[in-house]
């Protein structure tokens, strides 16, 4: 039982890491219908300017997160009003294009500092620093991450629901057109949903370069596994990106723990792909996710 719970736990840790990387998505899509597939370098980017801004400007670590929120916050910002503002009304698949240039100028940026192989973390605490009870291990860097995660949901919450640019954002989501006539400002909440995604990326990077203790160039690769969650949840549903988040960081852990005893059948790294054998059936079943709105057209 103790192996199970801390296979759980461990899942639910790394499934809000997907659910912060699914949330970016999400946002994006929401507000102005287009899929970045450059989420992933906004976590590689974030992680890489904090540890930086530890080791090298011997920031305080806090400090250092600051800046690498500002920073990842800027080049969404930057990337939406000079490149995708200009791509409104092109091609769906010419957007897409743009969105994955971007991915590879930012993995080339950190590369080619030559410092991006094998740094270590930027963090408060221990990497194996935790708590035990029952014969499970209960993690710091885990502990924070669902805290933090939480505390990004309500405060996403609370902006969407309550503020005025939160507002216009669900109001641009639900109908561009009626928001416009309204004097809503479209091309704010298309900022705003970039600077946000970038943030909520950040976040996640800071947390996944300390579970793997070392990062690289290739630590952008999590939106592998955050794509599947938001597809599982809804590409439209902000909570579906956190459920959808979660759902496919507990399969995968639990499939990971208990390979062993079906690797005869099923081979090893199992768990690699039963994040995708997971959407697949509930695209069969639900084929705008569990919480997608579905598409009603009238002719």
């Amino acid at each position: 039982m103790a192996y199970f719970i801390q296979l759980a736990f461990a899942g639910l840790a790394q499934g809000c890491i997907y659910a912060l990387v699914a949330l970016g998505f999400t946002i994006i899509f929401k507000s102005s219908g287009v899929i970045n597939f450059a989420q992933g370098e906004f976590l590689l980017v974030g992680a890489f300017i904090a540890s930086v801004a530890t080791f090298e400007w011997g920031l305080n670590f806090f400090l250092a997160v600051f800046i690498a929120l500002l920073i990842t916050v800027l080049i969404g910002v930057l990337f939406e009003r000079f490149a995708l503002r200009y791509m409104i009304g092109r091609p769906a698949f010419a957007i897409i294009m743009i969105t994955i240039g971007l991915d590879i100028l930012l993995r080339t940026g950190v590369v080619m500092t030559g410092k991006a192989n094998e740094r270590p973390p930027a963090t408060p605490y221990g990497i194996a620093s935790g708590v035990n009870y029952g014969g499970v291990h209960f993690g710091e860097n885990a502990l924070w991450t669902i805290l933090v995660t939480l505390i990004c949901c309500v405060a996403l919450y609370i902006f969407f629901r309550y503020t005025r640019y939160g507002l216009a954002m669900r109001a641009a989501a639900i109908d561009q057109e009626a928001a416009l006539a309204m004097g809503v400002n479209i091309r704010l909440v298309y900022a705003l949903a970039w600077g946000i995604a970038a943030a909520v990326a950040t976040i996640a990077g800071i947390f996944l370069a300390i579970n793997v203790t070392t990062f690289d160039s290739t630590l952008g690769s999590i939106a592998l596994f955050a794509f599947p969650a938001i597809i599982l949840g809804g590409l439209d549903s902000i909570p579906g990106a956190v459920v959808g988040g979660v759902v496919i960081g507990l399969v995968q852990l639990l499939t990971q723990g208990y390979e062993s005893h079906i690797a005869n059948f099923v081979g090893i790294g199992f768990d690699t792909i039963t994040p995708y054998l997971l959407m697949i059936i509930i695209l069969l079943v639900r084929p705008y996710g569990l919480f997608g709105t579905r598409k009603v057209e009238r002719v």
